[in-house]
């Protein structure tokens, strides 16, 4: 992915710092709400690159019902390119999370980071369709005992 400043003009508009720091914070809210703590750091660079990724965002279940093992077994050429694009999109990510801390989104305290969400409640069209996305991701990992074991599904290191 190119750097913010070489990127397509509707890329960076939709990428944008505040848009990926909602999306952390969203991913970061409900891995707290279901899992009882904050989530491990590491993931905030991973999880949101399978929301912000169109073709994996809409490939992503409807519920936690399917859990990560099962949704990656079927569809291993998304996780097979996940690794790649993790990679090509951590710029944005960084600068999202960078965003979200100077701003009060995020908090990070002992490798761990919680979130403050704002209201969403008027979110509507793919502005909707990337938080429930990303609600459904913090939840799904929530599910997962040790951040590595959901990295190694994920094939992803970090």
């Amino acid at each position: 992915m190119p750097s913010a400043g070489r990127q397509p003009q509707a890329i960076a508009a939709f990428l944008n710092p505040a848009m990926v720091a909602l999306v952390q914070a969203s991913i970061a809210s409900q891995y707290r709400s279901k899992g009882g703590k904050a989530m491990a750091w590491p993931l905030l660079l991973v999880l949101p690159v399978l929301v912000l990724h169109r073709s994996t965002r809409q490939s992503l279940p409807s519920s936690t019902r399917t859990n990560v093992a099962k949704w990656v077994g079927r569809h291993p050429d998304l996780v097979a390119g996940l690794g790649p694009r993790v990679a090509s999109m951590l710029p944005l990510v960084r600068e999202g999370m960078r965003f979200g801390l100077r701003h009060g989104l995020l908090q990070m305290e002992a490798g761990t980071v919680s979130a403050t969400m704002p209201s969403t409640r008027g979110a509507e069209g793919e502005l909707r369709e990337l938080i429930k996305s990303a609600e459904l991701v913090g939840r799904w990992a929530a599910g997962i005992d040790q951040p590595s074991t959901l990295l190694g599904l994920l094939g992803v290191r970090v």
